[in-house]
């Protein structure tokens, strides 16, 4: 009916009508951390373009991912920064390599955690491409044998989740058939499936030490203007066995949330990258936005776009302010 018999006020006036009436719900269940973990002891690195956020030791990051336990952020994605760097990216499959033991570690004082980690080689390569370079170019099918190794040596440190975020053909389909030929076959993968090429990523390679030292990652990542093709990798990634798929960033790329999410009815995440991150805190510091209600804001509608999980630094803040 129209007004003035339907006030849709009359359901705003009392808080406690508005609470009841919230259609989208944000629990820090739903929320992942990003951690960045590193060789040593007692390290604490401040990361000066993303406040609040460090590069840690394992001994650190137990303490970082106890807190966020505790505060009901059940999950956390590790990025590792090696002691060394190679043109293969050795250091991202070895065994003793610093993400999992990372992983071995906390699952020993946390078994109940999420442990997720990000499959790459962009931190782990000394040219920082996200693979085999050939003639200056990345070697695609090079890069997968390599990929292959890094998911089982994962799984097999305890990783819940795999994360492969090279954008690199045929990874989840290689990632798939590795974990389930080493008797991985409940190992998740959770695939960087729409992941744009984005100046919104800049703090990140600060805090992972992972530019790359020429060219860009224009053959690999996606176009921003994209979004039919955005649909085509994701429908590629379920088709070779993921079980969950992300679009990264996530602000700039709400509507391809929501298409992903009502096109393929799928697990999906998304990433609240480095730069959303960093210019919340810049403006918060600078006193022009409540950084508490500007972070629950843009959360909120991440989740609304229709991600049933979110990759965000923010995370422990959110906890603290609710």
């Amino acid at each position: 009916m129209a007004f003035p018999a339907t006030r849709l006020r009359r359901l705003r006036i009392n808080p406690l009508v508005r609470e009841r009436l919230e259609e989208t719900q944000l629990s820090p269940s739903r929320l992942i951390a990003p951690l960045f973990v590193r060789h040593g002891r007692n390290e604490r690195r401040p990361i000066a373009s993303m406040p609040g956020q460090y590069q840690l030791s394992i001994d650190r990051l137990i303490h970082e991912a106890s807190q966020l336990y505790s505060k009901g952020v059940p999950s956390v994605l590790l990025f590792g920064l090696p002691s060394r760097k190679d043109t293969r990216g050795s250091q991202a499959y070895a065994s003793n390599g610093i993400v999992q033991k990372a992983v071995r570690a906390l699952k020993k004082v946390l078994p109940k955690l999420l442990v997720i980690t990000d499959l790459c080689f962009c931190e782990y390569t000394d040219h920082g491409h996200c693979g085999i370079l050939r003639r200056g170019e990345l070697d695609n099918d090079a890069t997968l044998q390599l990929i292959a190794k890094t998911a089982v040596t994962q799984a097999r440190a305890g990783a819940d989740i795999i994360a492969p975020s090279g954008m690199i053909d045929g990874m989840v389909k290689t990632i798939r058939s590795a974990l389930d030929r080493a008797g991985f076959k409940n190992t998740l993968i959770m695939s960087y499936a729409a992941k744009f090429v984005s100046a919104f990523y800049g703090p990140f390679r600060d805090a992972a030490e992972c530019a790359p030292r020429f060219g860009d990652r224009r053959s690999y990542q996606m176009n921003p203007a994209n979004a039919e093709e955005a649909f085509r990798e994701v429908a590629l990634d379920i088709e070779e066995g993921a079980d969950i798929v992300m679009v990264k960033p996530a602000l700039a790329y709400l509507d391809i949330i929501r298409r992903v999410k009502e096109k393929f009815h799928v697990p999906i995440a998304a990433y609240n990258v480095s730069g959303e991150y960093a210019m919340v805190k810049a403006a918060a510091q600078n006193g022009w936005v409540d950084e508490a209600k500007i972070t629950r804001e843009i959360l909120l509608a991440i989740r609304r776009a229709g991600a049933d999980m979110i990759i965000t630094y923010h995370a422990k803040d959110y906890t603290n302010s609710r």
